[in-house]
């Protein structure tokens, strides 16, 4: 969180924040700092939760009195349990596999831009290609990146970003200089088609 004033934050007389403020503030930070500590807590839990659902089953094995290397036979079969949990996650990984698949099916997450990167991308290239004219690497690279946005720019998912922007705003979208001349204009048509 910065230090610096929130937009919507009154100032108090004294020209810092209300006090309601800074608890919110305050409250907030707390809540990020519990989300960024939710693997250790979970972690702590799910292994005090395993190990007192397992331990009724599995004590029978360890004698309780015995402390081998020092270390009460309770720890060693924690420990055990830790052991299995850390095997499952990291080299069955059962679940790890799901998020890849959801990510690689993801055309966003692979090959497609949303339609605002398109817009980001399309400038960013612009200012690439001008500041690096003598770059024949660069100036290839842009050109790459040319051909990908003309792509992206034939997709439905522009077309409808694209049909959303005309219809919400007073002027509809310009002849975007980063895009192949009439792309706009082609994707206003399809766009009006996929209604």
């Amino acid at each position: 969180m910065s230090g610096g004033t929130d937009a919507g934050a009154q100032p108090s007389k004294g020209g810092g924040l209300e006090p309601q403020t800074m608890m919110k503030k305050w409250f907030m930070r707390q809540y990020w700092r519990l989300q960024q500590s939710q693997t250790f807590i979970s972690m702590g839990f799910w292994c005090t939760t395993l190990t007192l659902l397992i331990w009724p089953y599995v004590s029978w094995r360890f004698q309780g009195q015995a402390t081998p290397l020092g270390i009460p036979m309770t720890y060693w079969g924690l420990a055990i349990v830790l052991m299995v949990g850390y095997i499952y996650d990291q080299f069955l990984s059962l679940w790890k596999e799901q998020r890849t698949v959801d990510t690689e099916r993801n055309p966003f997450g692979t090959y497609a831009m949303i339609p605002a990167n398109i817009v980001q991308v399309g400038m960013l290239n612009r200012l690439l290609r001008d500041n690096s004219p003598d770059d024949k690497q660069v100036q290839d690279t842009c050109n790459w990146i040319d051909q990908w946005l003309a792509w992206n720019a034939e997709q439905e998912v522009w077309a409808r970003g694209q049909q959303f922007w005309d219809d919400e705003f007073s002027t509809p979208v310009p002849d975007l200089f980063f895009l192949p001349e009439g792309a706009v204009d082609d994707a206003r048509r399809r766009g009006k088609d996929l209604d």
